[in-house]
């Protein structure tokens, strides 16, 4: 009953400024198609990181096919892991280079404010987030000891800034926003930790 009071008091103009203040949020169009924008690329992060989960399990399920295939299994082993493992290693030098590493530090290293666009694009893009996916991937399918965890949070935070190109100038979010979300989720999901990606984001 308070609230249809309420209503009925503003309706008749009582509370003229609650209008008002209606009025200017809808007039700010942009900066609802900016929340837009910034959940979608949220909802985009989140299934990037389930594919990439997905994409990694099968490659190292693809692994263990092969080397129990028979009993050359073990022998085509040999030749299947150096093979994979310099191709991928050549792929990286030529079209990813920013992709080396396990990728935590990577993104912290782009948080800092003294990096330009290009060094920033180096090392978290969507690109490069594609590369790092395809990268890891292949190097659990050739049989490598490595993880999805770190590289998990490079490829948030660079599916995560790839918004800020489809932000109004005005917004108040900026790539550093962005990266620090994205980066968060990637070790939510990665860990299965939703605490941990916000004490992350918080550090």
């Amino acid at each position: 009953l308070a609230l249809l009071a309420r209503w009925r008091a503003t309706a008749h103009g009582v509370e003229p400024e609650f209008w008002r203040s209606l009025g200017r949020e809808f007039a700010t169009g942009r900066q609802w198609l900016d929340r837009a924008v910034v959940l979608s690329y949220a909802a985009a992060t989140g299934l990037v990181v389930v594919g990439f989960t997905l994409l990694a399990e099968a490659a190292s399920h693809g692994f263990e096919q092969l080397r129990t295939t028979g009993t050359w299994g073990v022998w085509l082993m040999l030749a299947w892991t150096p093979a994979l493992t310099v191709t991928l290693l050549w792929w990286t030098r030529r079209f990813a280079p920013g992709a080396v590493g396990s990728g935590i530090p990577q993104v912290v290293r782009a948080l800092d404010d003294d990096l330009d666009r290009h060094q920033l694009s180096w090392l978290v893009s969507m690109r490069l987030s594609l590369h790092k996916m395809v990268l890891v991937s292949g190097g659990l399918l050739a049989g490598l000891s490595i993880g999805r965890e770190g590289p998990t949070v490079q490829v948030g935070a660079g599916v995560m800034v790839h918004a800020r190109r489809w932000l109004s100038p005005r917004s108040d979010l900026d790539a550093h926003d962005l990266m620090v979300a994205g980066a968060a989720a990637g070790i939510a999901a990665a860990f299965n930790t939703p605490l941990g990606g916000i004490v992350f984001a918080l550090e």
